[in-house]
């Protein structure tokens, strides 16, 4: 074996936790994929014979790309007006797929990656290599080139800006099951009342997508309002097949059509009710999705 194909070995033992890293920093599993072999272009001109931490050094450099990254959204003005929805990943109900295991791991739901999306991009690093992979501020600070005492200060705001958000499901998801299922019973059978019972009386809708069906807005709030926008998505679904899955790693929904995948919805249920729902209509985002899982 030769120099590059044990440097490439080495590399591959990397890839999933890298992936992961870059899906929390991007939201976005293709841009994800492209941090992750930009980072594998880097360590193969540079080599591995001065470092010593192998899994660390690759961890921030795959920090600095997303960063480059996602600087370069801001100041192309790419993000539209609120925040995009991230793209979800897709399982079959009653076990998730190994590959996606770590992806997932610290319940990362849509509903975070979106508040992780309004944070700043320098923000945004602090918090996903400190507080969910654990690397030292010092370590983080020359990535975003500031001392380890502003670093953590950076850390600190995105926590703020977190608090109070509803972005962790209840850990029942049977109980999530529950809830959801209601959800699409009321709003087929048009029950506005019982719409309004399984919704957190400041639930947040977001739909993002060409395809979303006329009338529903991007982004509203509060369960009377949010359940009149289910009851605009009755209309418009008429006709197709709810297909339940776990979104992200929580009980969600998939709608088919002939069957061609046409709306994901993703839900935050906690304590109970639904505090968030997410929902991605877009056909040429849902495309590029992988439904294989659902069979």
């Amino acid at each position: 074996m030769d120099e590059h194909d044990w440097l490439a070995r080495r590399f591959e033992g990397h890839r999933t936790h890298l992936r992961a890293v870059a899906y929390r920093m991007l939201g976005s599993l293709s841009e994800a994929d492209d941090a992750v072999q930009e980072s594998w272009l880097r360590l193969s001109r540079a080599g591995s014979e001065d470092v010593d931490n192998l899994g660390g050094w690759l961890t921030t450099v795959v920090g600095r790309i997303c960063l480059d990254m996602l600087r370069s959204r801001k100041s192309r003005h790419e993000d539209p007006v609120g925040a995009q929805l991230p793209d979800p990943i897709i399982g079959r109900e009653g076990g998730i797929d190994p590959e996606h295991e770590v992806l997932l791991a610290d319940s990362v739901g849509l509903a975070l990656l979106v508040v992780l999306g309004t944070l700043d991009p320098a923000e945004r690093l602090a918090f996903v290599l400190h507080d969910m992979f654990a690397l030292p501020f010092d370590e983080i600070a020359p990535i975003v080139g500031r001392t380890p005492g502003a670093t953590r200060q950076l850390a600190s705001r995105a926590r703020r800006r977190l608090q109070g958000s509803p972005i962790v499901p209840d850990a029942d998801l049977g109980r999530q099951r529950e809830v959801v299922d209601a959800f699409f019973a009321a709003a087929r059978g048009g029950d506005f009342d019982a719409l309004v019972s399984v919704l957190d009386p400041d639930v947040v809708l977001r739909a993002e997508g060409g395809a979303a069906p006329a009338g529903t807005s991007r982004s509203v709030r509060g369960a009377a309002t949010v359940a009149g926008q289910a009851l605009v998505f009755r209309q418009a679904g008429a006709g197709g097949e709810l297909l339940p899955a776990l979104v992200n790693g929580a009980a969600g929904m998939v709608v088919t059509k002939d069957g061609v995948p046409q709306t994901v919805f993703a839900f935050t249920v906690v304590d109970g009710k639904i505090a968030a729902i997410d929902i991605l209509a877009d056909p040429d985002r849902l495309a590029a999705l992988d439904f294989e899982t659902l069979g």
